[in-house]
C-alpha cells in the first residue's frame, strides 16, 4: 500500500456510494465575524450588505450583515468532506449553486448531501461521483444548494488496510 493511501480512512471510497443515499454530516460550524468580514474584504464584494453593519436594519434580510455567499458555500462543502471526499483526488466541478436565504454573522450551519450520480472516470483507479450539498442554519432554513463532482479512489485499486 502507497503511503498516500495510508493517510486516508476505510471508507467514502467509489465504490461505497450509491445513487440515491443522503447522509446529515456530523458536525456544525458557526460562522463568527473574523471569517465573515475578513472573506468579504480579501475578494472585494463591496456590497453594503456584507460591509455595513446597520445597512440592512429594518429589511427583509434581517438585521446586521450578512455573510459573503461563496464562505457559505465551502463552510458547508467543508462540512460534508469527511463523509464525501476523504478518498477524493480531485474535486471536478461545482454547477448548479443556489443561496436561498442569507446568513448572519453568529449563524450556525449544518450540512447534508445526497449522491446524484456514480460512474466511470477516463482512469481505472477512480470514479466520479456527484453530490448535491444542502446547508441549513440553526433555525432549520436551507441557505445553500449546489451540486460538487468528485474523482474518488477507487477500493480494488488502492486497496483496503
Amino acid at each position: 500500500m502507497s503511503e498516500t493511501a495510508r493517510l486516508t480512512g476505510d471508507a467514502a471510497y467509489f465504490e461505497d456510494f450509491e445513487v440515491g443515499s443522503r447522509v446529515r454530516h456530523v458536525r456544525a460550524a458557526t460562522i463568527g465575524e473574523l471569517e465573515g468580514a475578513m472573506l468579504a474584504k480579501l475578494v472585494m464584494n463591496t456590497a453594503q450588505a456584507h460591509w455595513n453593519e446597520h445597512y440592512l436594519s429594518g429589511s427583509p434580510l434581517g438585521s446586521g450583515r450578512v455573510v459573503f455567499g461563496l464562505l457559505t458555500a465551502s463552510v458547508t462543502i467543508g462540512l460534508a468532506s469527511q463523509d464525501t471526499a476523504e478518498n477524493a483526488l480531485t474535486e471536478l466541478g461545482l454547477d448548479n449553486l443556489r443561496f436561498r436565504a442569507p446568513v448572519h454573522h453568529g449563524d450556525s450551519i449544518s450540512a447534508y448531501s445526497e449522491v446524484l450520480s456514480v460512474g466511470p472516470a477516463d482512469r481505472d483507479d477512480a470514479g466520479v461521483v456527484t453530490f448535491r450539498h444542502w446547508g441549513v442554519n440553526q433555525d432549520g432554513v436551507v441557505v445553500f444548494e449546489g451540486e460538487r463532482s468528485v474523482l474518488i479512489k477507487r477500493r480494488s485499486h488502492w486497496g483496503t488496510r
